[in-house]
């Protein structure tokens, strides 16, 4: 049985952002990606949009501070809806004319996911020169999978829009997660990669002053921020297929996406790898993922 969220004119609910229409300027932007098809492992994350975008009615979008922040007075976000059908090469196109359309007119698009597939034509769209990763996994791999965005965007992708692996930044790679073969090929081509236990030992804003450093080398740099829930601790995210226990714990997870996004270097984001169909009754990974997107437009709202 779903129960009715209480009302209180006196506390305002996050979300339900009106929708994007051609020629709309906005702060931020949700789009949509339903990226399945190529995943490595069975997953219903095509059902994860729609369920992030209900979820942040659980929250209100006011920032404790101080001062107290109301973000909805503050920000202008809309909802430019999903794409149809991104997997394929004409979804991957779609994608990438979609995201490029909307970069135009924002500070920050944010992608809901799908699948890690998302990334590569998310960051394309955008225009991204650097990329840091919140992910426990290098997605390295060869071929076309939610395993591959991270070596597609490096070798795959068009003249122009390939991001040169020294501007490329992963944080959380984890122990158990990869394979001694993919860590030496991030190695081999320039990658910077942070484990998840140099994270815990140097704390998360020398990481993130870091990787803004390498990923926004370069004039009119522009950033793509990947977010890998499955980065976060198997019991905060139960609906992520390659979650682990030991992974970050959620409010680690939440203050590296602020304090990324706070960078006006970053452009886009993507939330990927959540499989609403496969979440525990409370929708435990659901909210952290939605939670994320409030983070992100908090950091946006303190740039």
């Amino acid at each position: 049985m779903i129960m009715a969220l209480s009302h209180d004119d006196l506390w305002p609910r996050a979300g339900s952002w009106p929708a994007f229409r051609a020629g709309d300027d906005a702060d931020a932007v949700l789009l949509g990606g339903p990226t399945r098809r190529t995943s490595l492992s069975p997953t219903g994350a095509h059902a994860t949009p729609a369920a992030i975008r209900d979820a942040p009615t659980r929250y209100s979008p006011t920032l404790m501070g101080p001062p107290v922040v109301d973000l909805a007075e503050v920000l202008r976000v809309l909802d430019a809806g999903d794409v149809v059908e991104p997997d394929g090469d004409d979804g991957i196109a779609t994608t990438v004319a979609r995201v490029h359309e909307l970069a135009d007119t924002t500070r920050l698009v944010v992608a809901l996911g799908g699948d890690n597939a998302l990334t590569y034509p998310v960051a394309r769209g955008a225009g991204a020169t650097g990329l840091i990763t919140i992910d426990a996994h290098f997605d390295l791999r060869d071929g076309v999978s939610n395993g591959s965005p991270v070596r597609r965007l490096i070798e795959d992708a068009p003249d122009g829009e390939r991001i040169d692996p020294s501007r490329i930044v992963q944080i959380g790679i984890a122990d158990f997660a990869n394979s001694a073969a993919y860590a030496a090929r991030a190695a081999e081509w320039g990658i910077r990669v942070i484990t998840i236990d140099e994270v815990r030992r140097r704390g998360i804003d020398d990481v993130v002053a870091e990787a803004t450093r390498i990923a926004g080398a370069g004039a009119a740099a522009r950033i793509h921020l990947d977010v890998d829930v499955d980065a976060a601790d198997r019991a905060a995210a139960p609906g992520c297929p390659a979650s682990v226990p030991g992974g970050f714990a959620a409010g680690e997870l939440r203050a590296l996406v602020r304090s990324i996004v706070a960078d006006p270097r970053v452009v886009s984001a993507d939330i990927a790898e959540v499989d609403a169909s496969a979440d525990t009754d409370d929708m435990r990974t659901v909210r952290l993922a939605a939670l994320c997107v409030l983070e992100m437009l908090a950091a946006l709202a303190t740039r």
